[in-house]
This record gives structure tokens, C-alpha cells and sequence, in this order.
């Protein structure tokens, strides 16, 4: 067996070919991986100054081939990585058609252009792709076929779309900067053997285990035990899995920016023998710091676990590079607790503005890392106001943009939206200055929808005609959102009823309802309005420049120019910034469209005679357009949000 660590373009160019043997499974990498890849691309296409990037390894075994064949590996493993990169070749070469560099990708990268037959490709699938992944390599690809090869190419084709990258250059980023373990075994192995054994239920080892195995050989064996004992031992029983991830936070905590998956490579560039004791010393001391921010409840002072558990609750993990800095200069009575408490007020400040205002959170991993040396070489005396000031740069949305989305954004949703707009209520009714402590233990006080996600006849009556369009579009505002321990009883109960119950809570949020006779859309933006006015008290506006005047809203306004995508439409009426913004949401990412057609099939539909006026997409689906700018501005930006897209990524410029 033969191992070394080689870059992609050494294993994909020259005249060979892989074959994928007929016990391998079909193609089935899914989005999920296929977006982990394009981010590192991404990331390494950033950088000033890219350093190799693993991706991961290669198993191969040589075969025979007849005398005036290429030379054949059969692939045992790393199949679906390769594939991968020989389809995100081959949108790149399809994108440039008739320039240069396309022949050059295509001839050196994804066939041998002197073979004929099956020796033409560079890769071989199993059966069941090969027809897929030939019509692929040739460019003949024709609507993927329903294929995971066909969805992987479309995938890559919308993200080179979407971006603005210099083809020449993101070919040498694949090529010359993904690098792989290149494992070739010896012809007598064998191959099903060799599948079985590397794809085994056994554990492999962490990057944690490679880095605790690296430090030990580089420390005297007369040391190694008491210095395991004292230091690696109780990091690890604390943090547990988590060990791993936090190496990755303690190397950026300076400023260093380090993929997730160059843990070991980063570590091995700072450690060697002489240093190994020194730096194992501090890694321990740091892993004391994590262990509070995983488990606030350690942290003796009251106000910083509090900060820090409601962090937690909005999942900033990201901002832990910074935080470790900060806990350290804690510790050393270089800030006072109540500075690390108010740092931990700015941060949740700070994203909790962009979470409602849907400003990209990809950028974080870029803010944080350098954060600390920035406050310090801001202003080392006055943490918390240089670190405000810094951070006022940093796409932090000023009070009208925060007043007027926390109006009308999807609050309410799967996962951490869930979590995070229950935190936004609590912290709202405990702003309120109720006299008694309220437990807000998930299992005592949930989310109640005033109008309820399943509307009874009466609801539907009471809402009136556009009832179906007041509910996709209101039901999960904060305006419609509340606090309750009696969500089980008010289910689906008439406004009357629930008015009723809710006046009868402890919650002081509730109490806005007594005199409240109905329940409509216009009684959903009153509340919005005063909820609003409170939010922005509650994580005020930080900086030199406080803006606090209100947006003026769209209606009676023009629309001039839609940006989309960082490209520029000239509109002139709200009906095409809601046509032109659906017909870019279609062409990038239709699997997300159809989302969006499920989610709200009172505004887009694929039956025409579902709407009072329609116009027809240019993909056969129809979208209602009898819509006010208000209803128009409020779906598109659900919509962006429902796909996946950003503030950065979607805004209207009116007059």
C-alpha cells in the first residue's frame, strides 16, 4: 500500500480512468454535501492567500488493461467526492463554451480526448450512472433525467450563476488547492474486502485523537502521564465531543481563519517539540472558559450566565473565538463582569437585529475571529464601547430597518426560528417589569398563534374574503404571536374565547387584549406596531450615529430598480418587482420554488383559475398579482427568507 497526500489536479489529470466497481452504491451525495464542497471553494476563492484544503481520501487498487488501453484504477473508495468534482468541472467547462480555457478543462480534466469508446472517460461509474455521467462529460445532459448526477449538476450550474467568480481562477482553486490522501493498494488485495473494512461501523479516529497523539510524541516519556493527567484528561472529559470543535475555536481566537476540517493541519503549523507543554498548558486553560459557554450553569456570577445562556439560546457558537479572549481577560481582572456582561448584551443585540432582519449570517465567521485584536487595538480602556463601534460596521441594522421587518418577518418557524422568537417574547413580557418572577421552562409557557395555523370556519368567516391570504401571510408575524401555558386548551378557539383565557393570564403581554373585540389584519398590525416600538427598546441602537426615525412604508410609492443576486432590474410597478423576483427564485433554485408554491398557494399556483388576476411565470406557474405594494413587499421578503436568500441578496429602490 502506497499513501501521500496529493492535489486534485494530480489524480484527475493524465491519461487514466477510474472505475467504480460494481458493488458500489449508485451516486448519492445530496445537497447537504454538495454545498459543504461549494463553501469551501468559496472560501478558499476569498482568500488572499489560499493553503491546500483536504477534502478527504482515495482508495484505488491498479487493474489490467489490454495493452493499447489507458491505465484503469478500480475507485474502492472516494467515489462519491471524485464524481462530485468531475461534475462541478464540467458546469464550469459548460459555462465558458468557446473559450479556451473550456477545451482545456475538457480535454485535460474530464476525458482522454485520444481514446475512444469507454476509455474516453476519465471516471466510470457503475451501471446505473454511466449512461447519466457520459451525457454529462459531453456536455449532452438533458434536464438530469431525475437523476442525483443530473440534480448534483444542476446545483453547481445555479451557484455559478449566482456568483460572480473569475472562471480561470476557481478552476486553479479546485484543481491545485483541494487536496486529497491518495491511497493505492496492492493488485493483490482484495477490492470487496478493502470496501467492507473501510466502510465498518468502527469508529475512526477524531481530529481531537490525531492532535492528543501528535502532542504526546512531541513530549518526554517521563512527562507524558502527569502531563495527560493534569492537562488533556480533564479537557476532555469535560468537553467531550465537543473537543474537537473547540480546537477549532481556540486556533481562531486570534484572527486565524481555519476550515473546520484543517483542525490537525493548523494545530501541527504552531506546535513542535519545544513548545508542545507550553501550548498544551494554555489549550487546557482556554477548555476551562468553553466548558462555562457550553455550560452556563458553571459560571458562578449570575449576570454572566444569564448572558451567556440566552446566547445560547440564538446559537452564536460562532462568536465563541471572540468570547474565549474575553473570558480570559475576565479571569485576569483585566474587564469587570459587569463589561462581560454588557459585552454578552451587545452581541445578542447585534444578532438578534440581523436575525430579524435577515442580514447573511455566513459573514460571522469572517466578523469574529479577528473581533478581539480589533476592540483592543480600538480602544483597550473602553471594551464594550469599542467593541459597539466595531461592530456598528458590521451589517447591524439601525432602528427603522429593525422596527419595520420585526413587523412583518416570519418569525415563527422550524428549528432555532422556533427558539429564537420565543426568547424575542420573553424578553418583551419581561420588559414589562413584572413583580413576580415567571418560569419560562418550555414545558410551562409556549407560543400561542392568536389566529390559529388551522383556521375553523369561524376564523375563515371572521377573517373575511381574503382570508386565505391574511392567514399565509400574517399567521407567523410577532403581531399574531404570544406567550401562554394554556396552548393545548386554546387550540383553535374563537377570538372571543381565547381574548377570554389570555385575559386571565399572569403574562403581562397579554393584558394588551382586554378591549380587544376582533381580530383581523388590521388588529394583527396594531399590535405588530406596539410590539415593534418595545423591541427597539429593548435591544436599543448602539453606536455614534443613532438613526431612529421610521421607514415611510411602500404604499403609494414607485418602484425604480430591483436588486436581486447582485443583479440590477429596472421595474416600474410593484407587480414586477413580485414577478421578476419569483422568476429569479424559479431559474436559481426551483426545488426551493416549489417550497414556496406548498407554502403559500394563495399567491403562487400552478391553477390559474385559483386567483382573481393572475400572470404566468415563464415556468408554467401562475402568481396572483391583485395585490397591494404593502402584500407584494411582505410575500417576497417571506419568500427570499423560505429559499434561503438574504437582505444582501434581495431589496427594492422606490421614489
Amino acid at each position: 500500500m502506497n499513501a501521500s497526500e496529493t492535489k486534485l489536479q494530480q489524480i484527475i489529470e493524465g491519461e487514466k480512468q477510474y472505475v467504480v466497481p460494481l458493488f458500489q452504491r449508485a451516486y448519492s451525495w445530496t445537497e447537504k454535501e454538495w454545498k459543504t464542497l461549494w463553501d469551501d471553494i468559496v472560501d478558499l476563492y476569498e482568500q488572499d492567500a489560499p493553503r491546500p484544503h483536504f477534502i478527504g481520501s482515495i482508495v484505488t487498487i491498479p487493474t489490467t488493461s489490454v495493452p493499447e488501453g489507458v491505465a484503469k484504477f478500480l475507485l474502492i473508495d472516494g467515489q462519491q467526492r471524485l464524481t462530485t468534482v468531475y461534475i462541478l468541472m464540467a458546469v464550469l467547462r459548460d459555462q465558458i463554451k468557446g473559450d479556451e480555457l473550456s477545451e482545456e478543462i475538457h480535454n485535460t480534466l474530464l476525458v482522454n480526448p485520444y481514446k475512444k469508446g469507454i476509455d474516453k472517460l476519465k471516471l466510470l461509474p457503475t451501471q446505473l450512472d454511466r449512461s447519466t455521467f457520459n451525457a454529462l462529460i459531453q456536455g449532452k445532459l438533458e434536464d438530469g433525467n431525475g437523476t442525483q448526477l443530473g440534480n448534483a449538476y444542476k446545483y453547481f450550474e445555479r451557484q455559478f450563476k449566482r456568483s460572480n467568480f473569475d472562471r480561470a481562477k476557481l478552476k486553479k482553486i479546485v484543481s491545485n488547492f483541494l487536496s486529497l490522501v491518495s491511497i493505492v493498494l496492492d493488485p493483490n488485495d482484495n477490492p470487496h474486502l478493502v470496501f467492507e473494512s473501510l466502510n465498518a461501523k468502527g469508529r475512526p479516529l477524531s481530529q481531537a485523537d490525531l492532535i492528543r497523539n501528535y502532542f504526546f510524541m512531541r513530549i518526554h516519556v517521563d512527562q507524558q502521564e502527569e502531563i495527560y493527567n493534569h492537562y488533556w484528561q480533564p479537557m476532555q472529559l469535560a468537553l467531550g465531543e465537543n473537543l474537537t470543535v473547540y480546537i477549532w475555536h481556540f486556533l481562531m481566537r486570534r484572527g486565524a481563519r481555519v476550515n473546520k476540517t484543517d483542525v490537525y493541519l493548523a494545530l501541527k503549523e504552531q506546535v513542535k517539540a519545544e513548545n508542545a507543554v507550553d501550548y498544551l498548558r494554555e489549550l487546557a486553560k482556554f477548555a476551562n472558559y468553553y466548558e462555562k459557554l457550553l455550560l452556563p450553569a458553571k459560571e458562578s456570577n449570575s449576570k454572566i450566565q444569564t448572558g451567556i445562556l440566552r446566547l445560547n439560546r440564538i446559537e452564536v457558537t460562532v462568536a465563541y473565538p471572540f468570547l474565549l479572549n474575553v473570558y480570559d481577560d475576565y479571569q485576569a481582572n483585566k474587564i469587570t463582569a459587569n463589561q462581560f456582561s454588557d459585552t454578552l448584551k451587545t452581541l445578542e443585540n447585534f444578532m438578534i437585529r440581523r436575525f430579524v432582519c435577515n442580514v447573511p449570517s455566513n459573514a460571522l465567521n469572517k466578523i469574529f475571529p479577528p473581533l478581539y485584536e480589533q476592540v483592543i487595538e480600538k480602544n483597550s480602556a473602553n471594551f464594550v464601547t469599542a467593541l459597539q463601534s466595531i461592530l456598528q460596521s458590521k451589517g447591524y441594522p439601525k432602528d427603522y430597518e429593525f422596527g419595520d421587518r420585526i413587523q412583518d418577518v416570519k418569525l415563527y418557524g422550524a428549528g432555532d426560528r422556533q427558539v429564537k422568537t420565543k426568547l424575542l417574547l420573553e424578553s418583551i413580557e419581561e420588559s414589562f417589569g413584572h413583580k413576580e418572577n415567571v418560569s419560562f421552562e418550555k414545558a410551562v409557557i409556549t407560543i400561542e398563534h392568536i389566529l390559529p395555523q388551522t383556521p375553523t370556519e369561524w376564523w375563515r368567516n371572521h377573517l373575511g374574503d381574503d382570508w386565505e391570504m391574511d392567514h399565509e401571510l400574517w399567521l407567523h408575524t410577532l403581531g399574531n404571536l404570544t406567550l401562554t401555558g394554556y396552548n393545548s386548551e386554546l387550540s383553535n378557539d374563537d377570538f372571543d374565547t381565547k381574548r377570554q383565557k389570555l385575559c386571565e393570564s399572569h403574562l403581562e403581554i397579554n393584558r394588551y387584549f382586554d378591549g380587544v373585540t376582533s381580530w383581523r389584519v388590521e388588529d394583527i398590525k396594531n399590535r405588530s406596531i406596539q410590539l415593534s416600538a418595545l423591541s427597539v427598546k429593548i435591544w436599543p441602537y448602539f453606536g455614534d450615529e443613532k438613526l431612529v426615525q421610521n421607514q415611510v412604508g411602500v404604499t403609494g410609492t414607485k418602484p425604480v430598480d430591483l436588486w436581486i443576486l447582485g443583479q440590477k432590474f429596472h421595474v416600474d410597478t410593484w407587480k414586477e418587482v413580485l414577478i421578476r423576483t419569483l422568476t429569479v427564485i424559479a431559474d436559481l433554485a426551483p426545488e426551493k420554488f416549489e417550497q414556496i408554491v406548498a407554502k403559500y398557494p394563495r399567491f403562487v399556483c400552478k391553477d390559474k383559475s385559483t386567483f382573481r388576476r393572475s400572470s404566468e411565470l415563464p415556468n408554467g406557474v401562475f402568481v396572483e398579482v391583485n395585490l397591494s405594494a404593502e402584500s407584494i413587499q411582505k410575500f417576497c421578503y417571506q419568500s427570499i427568507a423560505a429559499v434561503d436568500l438574504t437582505s444582501d441578496d434581495w431589496r427594492v429602490e422606490t421614489q
